[in-house]
């Protein structure tokens, strides 16, 4: 397939009868690129090498930053942002051959292996020969799918118009440390109702949706290039340490290190990766 980077390139992978559709993308830094509401009858995944994707599919955001990819299953409607430069690949899998793979929507992991067959199945004609090594590594390609590791990138979303207002305003000022009972005034609600809406819709308490939104947005922003100062600071952190540990316990490891094992050619045990775990 085509390596897309001029919209001309595009093909209807729904129309294209094979199992697996596997385009490659490279978009160079033109600002916001925004994919409406949509659907493919195929599922798909989404891996992202360079830049960072957002995209929001019925009932959640998820964040695909550096080695990473989404799994959206065929017919979910979704919408797609990204900013700055992205370099990545889409794979769409035919529902026939889409056992075994994810029932829902969820962010995964890349391994090496995943990542080159993805790039290999990206080179393939449009019309491959079915039934030799194509279909072969086809095959291997829908097996890496199905065993890849499911990450914490999801952000539980609420469909109640109220909540939805609300959640726009704290995904346009994330400096806003407003408390509950804040932004319960805001959304013309009582505090006990607007926790109670907020539980039953996302799973989450208010403090920890906040949390999640913070981690998610800390992510992309990490992966356009924002420096851990910067990121710290539009969220409304005090202080750089405060946002790190922060981070640390929603995924682990600190912002630093967690981008630096994302980099081209950076494992986990790099001096770059272990330069980069501290709080600066």
């Amino acid at each position: 397939m085509p390596i897309l980077g001029d919209p001309s390139d595009w093909i209807d992978p729904d129309e294209v009868p094979r199992p697996v559709v596997t385009f490659g993308a490279t978009m160079a830094e033109v600002g916001r690129i925004e994919l409406d509401l949509h659907r493919h009858m195929k599922g798909q995944v989404l891996f992202v090498q360079c830049g960072a994707l957002s995209c929001e599919v019925e009932g959640g955001l998820w964040i695909v930053p550096p080695r990473s990819a989404v799994w959206i299953p065929g017919g979910a409607l979704h919408s797609i942002t990204a900013t700055g430069g992205l370099e990545g690949f889409a794979a769409f899998v035919d529902p026939a051959v889409s056992q075994g793979l994810p029932e829902t929507c969820c962010a995964v992991s890349v391994t090496p292996l995943l990542r080159e067959l993805l790039i290999r199945s990206a080179h393939l004609p449009a019309l491959y020969d079915e039934g030799g090594a194509n279909s072969r590594l086809v095959a291997v390609l829908l097996d890496e799918i199905a065993t890849a590791q499911v990450e914490d990138l999801h952000l539980p979303m609420p469909v109640d118009a109220r909540l939805r207002r609300m959640v726009d305003l704290m995904m346009a000022s994330p400096a806003d440390r407003g408390t509950l009972e804040v932004w319960a005034k805001r959304a013309g609600l009582s505090e006990r109702t607007l926790a109670r809406m907020i539980s039953r819709e996302t799973g989450m308490s208010f403090g920890r949706w906040r949390q999640q939104l913070g981690v998610m947005l800390a992510v992309k922003w990490l992966a356009g290039g924002a420096s851990i100062q910067q990121a710290a600071a539009d969220l409304g952190y005090e202080s750089v340490p405060s946002f790190v540990t922060m981070f640390r316990k929603a995924l682990g490891t600190s912002p630093g290190r967690y981008m630096a094992e994302r980099r081209p050619g950076s494992s986990a045990n790099s001096p770059e990766s272990r330069r980069a775990d501290v709080s600066k």
